[in-house]
């Protein structure tokens, strides 16, 4: 079945660019280095707007450089969080401009709570930065704020030491709390020329491009995030006994998994039936595979119930215990039930369900948390299909389908 999801023309990239950056840049002086800040999330048309940002600063005469900003990501080594963006194609061949991946910062100031802000060495000796990332809403913390320009400033810029200042800092005092502070500390300390937001559809594709001065970052952020939240896809059930995601990874999600699709927060969940009640409630859930693309960092693994062994293979421990120890979140990095074929670990998660007799469980597949707009339901779910103009099934009941070495064969583009 499928998700009938509102069509949306795509923004003209090269025009929403070259008019909210382009009388920015024009303040430069010539040969202004700028650091083009970009972070490690798989960002539809990233590189696109990566290469506009670029095509403008050079139009105006500035010297434009690649700063990662990922915090602790890529193993937190500049060779790591270098082989991360050459992924989405954002290389020095790619662009013409060169990737300066180091790890050193400085002090930056201090919050009024009197924790100490650090950021990167690049970004502080830069004469101008502009940051490019999505804005959504958070996995860990809700509010008005999400995952955006100033997470990126506090979190990206301040690559592995101030990524965990920070997370410790939100622990005692509150996630949004300390990402105001510290983003008024370093508004204050770099050249800040330009936040490029991108915000997307429920099919993973650009719905904005949104050129921000830095003075109004906070107050667009948040109307960003809020229309971001509207657009986010999610599952069409309130109540899933089996979730069989097929991939997770860094690229999909910060913690692998959305929260906002698999209802389970990064900081921990419960399975009791009388736990807090969140859209939707899955009683088990499978993960499959990990993506290339998170180069081993399997955070948020520990969400799942039940994987694969070859996914636990595919693990790199130092890139994933790096994250799970800088952001707090030790829980995403268990490691859960797994077995060596999808059949017996299907087979496993199906046994473990508390149904009454003769119940038939509401299992759902996605490729995904990016990808919902199609599905495969059992039939326990597809009964209850009628009358729902959001949804249309797409074919009569299948057998699931396994190769000859037991693991389910991929999902129909």
């Amino acid at each position: 079945m499928r998700q009938r999801f509102p069509e949306r023309p795509p923004p003209d990239f090269a025009a929403e660019i070259a008019r909210g950056l382009g009388p920015l840049a024009a303040t430069l002086h010539p040969g202004a280095r700028v650091a083009v800040a970009v972070g490690s999330r798989g960002i539809a048309n990233l590189a696109v707007v990566v290469r506009h940002v670029i095509g403008v600063l050079r139009a105006a005469g500035a010297t434009p450089f690649i700063l990662p900003a990922m915090g602790s990501h890529g193993g937190a080594t500049p060779a790591g969080q270098t082989e991360l963006l050459a992924g989405y194609g954002i290389t020095d061949a790619a662009l013409g401009v060169p990737v300066r991946a180091g790890m050193e910062v400085a002090e930056a100031g201090r919050t009024a709570d009197g924790w100490t802000v650090v950021c990167s060495v690049e970004a502080l000796r830069a004469d101008a930065v502009v940051l490019i990332n999505r804005v959504k809403p958070h996995t860990d913390f809700a509010g008005p704020l999400g995952s955006g320009l100033l997470k990126m400033l506090v979190v990206g810029l301040g690559k592995h030491a101030g990524a965990a200042a920070f997370h410790a800092a939100a622990a005692r005092l509150g996630h949004e709390r300390v990402l105001r502070a510290a983003a008024e500390v370093l508004a204050a300390r770099l050249r800040l020329l330009a936040g490029v937001a991108l915000v997307e559809d429920p099919r993973h594709q650009t719905a904005r491009v949104a050129v921000v001065p830095p003075a109004d970052w906070a107050r667009r952020e948040e109307a960003l995030c809020a229309e971001a939240r509207e657009l986010m896809p999610r599952l069409p059930f309130a109540e899933v006994d089996l979730l069989i995601v097929d991939w997770m990874g860094k690229n999909i999600s910060g913690t692998g998994m959305d929260p906002a699709v698999i209802g389970r927060m990064i900081h921990g969940y419960s399975l009791a039936e009388d736990a807090e009640h969140r859209h939707p409630h899955v009683r088990r859930l499978f993960v499959r595979d990990l993506t290339p693309e998170s180069h081993g960092n399997a955070i948020g693994l520990g969400l799942a119930d039940f994987t694969t062994t070859r996914l636990v293979r595919a693990m790199d421990r130092h890139a994933t215990f790096t994250n799970a120890l800088t952001a707090l979140s030790l829980q995403g990095a268990k490691v859960p039930i797994h077995f060596d074929t999808d059949r017996e670990a299907l087979a496993a998660a199906l046994a473990s369900l508390p149904l009454a007799d003769g119940q038939q469980p509401r299992i759902v597949r996605i490729r995904d948390t990016l990808s919902v707009e199609r599905l495969e339901v059992s039939e326990a779910l597809a009964a209850e299909l009628a009358g729902r103009e959001d949804l249309e099934i797409l074919g009569p009941p299948t057998e699931p389908a396994f190769d000859t070495a037991g693991n389910l064969l991929p999902m129909p583009a």
